[in-house]
Order: structure tokens, then C-alpha cells, then sequence
């Protein structure tokens, strides 16, 4: 199973193919680009679970780049990964928008480390490695896996794509503009009738009511606190 979709931007053929295939065999999926104007192309129409971004790129930098997706909405995690080092290129690359920087060169164990703690903290914010939907049902953060009764359960691909932004915002109101950029990328019709089955599927496997639609506004996903 793919843990998450990754963006990775690096003009150094050689570096980007290297962390491509190094994260791929952790189970990654991975795309690359090798200028910002490219990287801008490509997030733009389709979604990421985290973001990988060298500074100096030709076309558009990395921190340009990162900051312009934010004013844009886009909030998947990003990492920095730079030559860059002084504490003014730290703070400027903060104040963009990343969450992590690492700075080259870098083993690359270390950059899986810092991606698998990025992805937990961005998704949940705290420790365990799973949430608690109720008694006997529960996410498995690292896997993207739904748990009933200790028996995983297979999701389709939009299900679990579903499952996964309720997980990330639980007991609030997710309109049906976030689900529909969630869903379908940019070059995709969202369909609201197909985003009705999808919701009653996952309402046949973990309750009718633990997703409330609220009209006119979207959904809700009811966890127990």
C-alpha cells in the first residue's frame, strides 16, 4: 500500500532521481519536477500529502513557490531541503510557509525520518499512531487504514481519499468546495452525485450517523471525544 503522494522539486537530476527512488521503495509515491515553473504546474493540479522543495530552482524558487501555493490555499506540508544555511535563509524559508527544512547535504534516512514525523503531526498533531473513532473502530495513521474490531477494511481509492480529510478534521463542518478539491484534481469534473455514493458507502461500514450532512454547507464526521 502507497503511504502518501509525495511532490519532490530538485534540478539536480541525479539528487532527484536518487531521494525518488529511495522514498518509492519506502512505499512512497513519488513525482518530481526539475524547475519552479513546472512544480508550479504540477501542484496546481493535483493534490499532495507533503511537499519536498529545493531553494535555488530555475523558473520559480522554492521558497516563491511554497509561499504563493499558501497564499493560494494549498496547506499540504512542505519540507525545505537546501544548500542555503544561514539563519536569515532559515527564517525566510519559515516565513514561507514550510514546516521542516534540511539542509544538504543530508543522509537520507534522516529526510525519511523527517518525512514520516512531518506527515503524522501534519495529519494528527499528536503521538499515537492511530485515532479512535469510537470502541470498536479506529484509523491507522502510518498505513491509511480502517480498523473495525481489529479487522482492517478495504476502501476504494475515493473512499479512503474521503475517510482520510474526515480523519483530519473531525466534529467540524468540511464544505463540499474542500471535499470536491480533496477528491477530483484539477483537470477532473467533481461530481456530487458520485460524492453521495461515496458518502454512503462509507456510511454502510462505520454507522449512518457518523456522517452528518449539513445542508447546504457540507459534512461532518462525528468522532467520539
Amino acid at each position: 500500500m502507497t503511504k502518501a503522494k509525495l511532490f519532490l522539486l530538485e534540478d539536480d537530476a541525479t539528487l532527484n532521481e536518487t531521494i525518488a527512488e529511495f522514498l518509492e521503495e519506502e512505499g512512497y509515491e513519488v513525482h518530481s519536477a526539475y524547475d519552479g515553473i513546472e512544480a508550479e504546474d504540477m501542484l496546481y493540479e493535483s493534490r499532495y500529502d507533503l511537499l519536498l522543495l529545493d531553494v535555488n530552482t530555475p523558473g520559480i524558487n522554492g521558497f516563491d513557490l511554497l509561499s504563493n501555493l499558501r497564499k493560494n490555499g494549498q496547506q499540504s506540508p512542505a519540507i525545505y531541503i537546501s544548500s542555503l544555511s544561514s539563519v536569515d535563509d532559515l527564517e525566510k524559508g519559515f516565513a514561507s510557509g514550510c514546516d521542516d527544512y534540511i539542509r544538504k547535504p543530508f543522509e537520507l534516512k534522516e529526510l525519511l525520518i523527517r518525512v514520516e514525523t512531518l506527515l503524522k503531526r501534519g495529519f494528527y498533531h499528536q503521538d499515537k499512531s492511530y485515532v479512535d473513532i469510537d470502541q470498536h473502530i479506529k484509523y491507522d495513521i502510518d498505513s491509511g487504514t480502517l480498523i473495525i474490531d481489529n479487522t482492517p477494511v478495504y476502501l476504494g481509492n475515493k473512499e479512503s481519499q474521503l475517510i482520510k480529510l474526515f480523519i483530519k478534521s473531525p466534529n467540524e463542518i468540511i464544505s463540499h468546495e474542500r471535499i470536491y478539491s480533496h477528491l477530483w484534481d484539477f483537470n477532473d469534473e467533481p461530481s456530487d452525485t458520485a460524492l453521495r455514493t461515496y458518502i454512503k458507502n462509507l456510511r454502510k461500514i462505520i454507522g449512518k450517523d457518523r456522517i452528518v450532512s449539513i445542508k447546504k454547507q457540507g459534512y461532518k464526521f462525528i468522532i467520539n471525544q
